[in-house]
């Protein structure tokens, strides 16, 4: 009688087994998709097909075109869910990233150091020459093309003209974090280090491996890029991608992780030239105050973002394989990266999926 319960046992476990693999192998994880370079083709995903609410679907268009939307995408595994163009903007037309596109200058910082050309942990002057600043030349040489990633130059950043006159003292390179323009000095570095021009090893070495379109522009003393909608959601999909085009690495993964981890132990919600979303606290632009919590609380916790002025956002969120893009005019007031935008647009993209 033992013998045979022990055999039944046995049975029923084997049984079990081959039923959970079964399983598995019936629901593969879908594929990263990653549409042609050139042409308008990319696979899309319904809502249905996900089983997410189609009803929270109208609330958050609504609100998107409310707020002065001109576009809004989200990708799932790289396909397209949702593509919306609002007020005569559409698929075709260019629209500034604004800062939203430090991002650009912190890859294509990262892939000139995989190339060998530069170190970021060096000092800027020594690919642009001393004398950048109106520092003391000890001052000057404690900032590192790191500082300039991580906006802990030390530098004033009361004015956006990084001239040398403009550039004056503040701290000691590390000390402070502060939203700067000055960041756009690393365009100039990686330009010399290249010996080439900056749009041009931009669009050799990221934009055209990518399938972009687009150019960058200068506005005052800012340089800008421009591009389509679905340009900016391939920039976004190769981040959720760590940096790699299908098999295609273009940005190791290595700076990958450092860019989108905490880089510095001041605002704790900045990587390099990317916000972070989930820490324990965070600075905002032009502010010397630490702000507890997460960044946008109603969104996922691991996000990471390129946030620009009124309201220019790419967010990646690796935990559920997602891009969101939204371009247009400022949702309500005129801001520099972040506002009370982030949270509601949150709750209504939540309502999709739960």
């Amino acid at each position: 009688m033992t013998k045979t319960i022990f055999k039944l046992l046995i049975l029923l476990t084997f049984i079990s087994c081959s039923k959970e693999s079964s399983d598995d192998q019936s629901t593969p994880a879908e594929t990263m998709y990653f549409p042609p370079l050139t042409g308008s083709t990319w696979e899309t995903k319904s809502i249905s097909d996900l089983k997410w609410n189609q009803n929270a679907v109208q609330p958050l268009l609504d609100y998107l075109e409310l707020k002065h939307s001109k576009s809004f995408i989200i990708l799932v595994n790289g396909r397209i869910v949702l593509e919306n163009y609002f007020n005569n903007h559409s698929a075709t037309t260019n629209w500034y990233w604004a800062s939203a596109g430090k991002t650009l200058t912190s890859t294509m910082t990262g892939i000139a150091q995989q190339e060998g050309l530069l170190n970021i942990n060096n000092k800027v002057s020594d690919y642009i020459g001393t004398g950048w600043t109106s520092e003391s030349p000890a001052q000057e040489n404690l900032i590192t093309c790191k500082h300039l990633l991580t906006m802990t130059s030390g530098l004033d950043e009361s004015t956006d003209d990084v001239d040398p006159a403009s550039l004056v003292y503040k701290a000691d390179a590390g000390k402070r974090w502060a939203y700067h323009n000055v960041y756009v000095k690393l365009q100039d570095v990686v330009a010399k280090s290249s010996n080439q021009t900056w749009e041009n090893y931009f669009n050799t070495k990221l934009r055209d491996k990518i399938g972009m379109n687009g150019n960058w522009v200068q506005l005052g003393v800012n340089s800008v890029y421009t591009s389509t909608t679905r340009s900016m959601a391939r920039f976004g999909l190769l981040m959720l991608n760590k940096g790699k085009w299908e098999n295609t690495t273009i940005l190791n993964e290595s700076y990958f992780n450092e860019a989108t981890t905490t880089s510095q132990n001041i605002n704790l919600g900045y990587g390099y030239l990317w916000w972070l979303n989930g820490k324990a606290n965070y600075h905002l632009p032009q502010s010397q105050l630490t702000i507890p919590g997460s960044i946008i609380p109603t969104a996922p916790n691991d996000m990471f973002m390129a946030l620009g002025k009124n309201d220019q956002k790419i967010y990646v969120i690796p935990s559920k394989n997602m891009v969101v893009i939204r371009m247009g005019d400022a949702a309500d007031d005129v801001n520099l990266a972040l506002s009370d935008f982030d949270k509601t647009l949150w709750e209504k993209i939540n309502a999709l999926y739960q």
